[in-house]
């Protein structure tokens, strides 16, 4: 979307040298990346950086309200509700598609909300990659909060572990070694020092957590977490000591219950010219007239399970369970990425921390995700190429 660092890009990619990049990736994290990287950064201006950023404090304005609480209460189950919640969300992350407004100018549109961590450590380290592999300029940079990467991980280092030695603070999963996301298990423990443990591996006594290392056992104090309840409810014989709703003398770095009342549930409560209109499926007294204009979502998924995008009113009356749906606008996706064969839709992810004491949360740097297929995702891009995970570089 830059024009010149795009030609540059463009003018020195290979296949050979893309797959020299994989490899690099792979001889640092062996067998660690389980999800396509894209070819391609996305190379964003000034003016589509700055309407994100504007996108993304009217999202946090809402949160920031002193009855957030109160309005997102219903969002969180009541078999799922975890005790000693936080004030505020340490984690925001935003995804907003790129489209184009009705002057032909580039703009975000708001898909989804999280406040839940993603890959904050494989999204700092993977633009250093690429500028290893190919030309990427001064001009444009992967972070918005801090300078360079240096910045990056103290930051983050310092929130994470926030004072306490690094083996007593866990990446909390369940399976770690199978997920998709491995990858930045294995980064957050070589920048941050934190080791991933699975949920079944945690031993109980009292109100104290603990892990096994090195033949040790070693007390837990700090949990940065990254377990979702949707995949926990698929494993219902999973036999632990430790639940997730126990009441336990640790300090959760993302409180669970904010994946709920941060999420699809939230958009309703959103306005604005970067937020498509939202509408909670058992609230509406009737349809709107366009119902080919909206996609229809579960409230409690996540990775895109169970979107529908195109639904008629028949369908809807016959869902039994509106209350667990939301009917969102659809946005127009704008091919703007130019691959060597045409334009790749994009999509851009805003990532936040929000540390305790801190007035208000940060914005540190984004992910990227290219499609050439209706929705962005696996499923939708199968057997293509530009298209996966990537890194959003913006213009300084």
């Amino acid at each position: 979307m830059i024009p010149e660092p795009r030609r540059a890009f463009n003018a020195a990619f290979t296949p050979a040298r893309y797959q020299e990049m994989l490899a690099d990736i792979d001889q640092q994290l062996p067998g660690q990346l389980d999800f396509r990287v894209a070819e391609t950064p996305v190379f964003v201006p000034a003016v589509l950086r700055d309407k994100l950023i504007a996108a993304g404090e009217s999202i946090i304005r809402v949160i920031e309200q002193p009855n957030f609480k109160q309005l997102t209460e219903a969002s969180i189950p009541p078999h799922q509700r975890v005790p000693n919640e936080d004030a505020r969300p340490e984690f925001l992350t935003f995804d907003f598609a790129v489209c184009r407004d009705a002057h032909g100018e580039l703009e975000p549109q708001l898909i989804e909300m999280q406040g839940f961590p993603s890959l904050y450590a494989f999204q700092s380290w993977l633009p250093g990659v690429f500028a290893r592999h190919f030309p990427v300029p001064d001009s444009v940079t992967p972070f918005l909060g801090v300078p360079d990467f240096d910045s990056y991980q103290e930051r983050m280092r310092a929130f994470i572990l926030a004072g306490e030695p690094a083996e007593n603070v866990i990446l909390l999963e369940l399976f770690p070694e199978k997920q998709k996301t491995r990858v930045d298990f294995a980064l957050s423990k070589k920048l941050w020092g934190i080791e991933a443990v699975c949920i079944t591996d945690i031993r109980k006594r009292g109100r104290q957590l603990f892990y096994q290392k090195d033949g040790r056992e070693i007390p837990i104090r700090r949990i940065y977490n990254r377990i979702i309840f949707d995949e926990l409810a698929r494993y219902p014989e999973l036999n632990t000591e430790f639940q997730l709703t126990d009441d336990v003398d640790v300090t959760w770095v993302g409180h669970p219950n904010w994946f709920f009342r941060i999420s699809k549930f939230t958009l309703p409560l959103l306005q604005g010219p970067f937020v498509p209109p939202s509408y909670f499926l058992h609230e509406l007294a009737q349809y709107p007239s366009d119902l080919e204009n909206y996609v229809l979502k579960p409230l409690f998924s996540f990775a895109g399970a169970g979107v529908r995008l195109h639904v008629t009113a028949a369908e809807l009356d016959a869902l039994p369970d509106k209350q667990h749906y939301l009917l969102q606008r659809k946005v127009s996706y704008e091919p703007v990425v130019q691959s060597p064969d045409g334009l790749v839709k994009c999509e851009i992810r805003l990532l936040y921390i929000w540390p305790k004491g801190e007035a208000r949360p940060q914005l540190l740097t984004g992910l990227s995700r290219l499609s050439r297929g209706e929705m962005i995702g696996v499923d939708f891009n199968k057997d293509k190429d530009w298209v996966g995970g990537t890194t959003p570089l913006f213009e300084r």
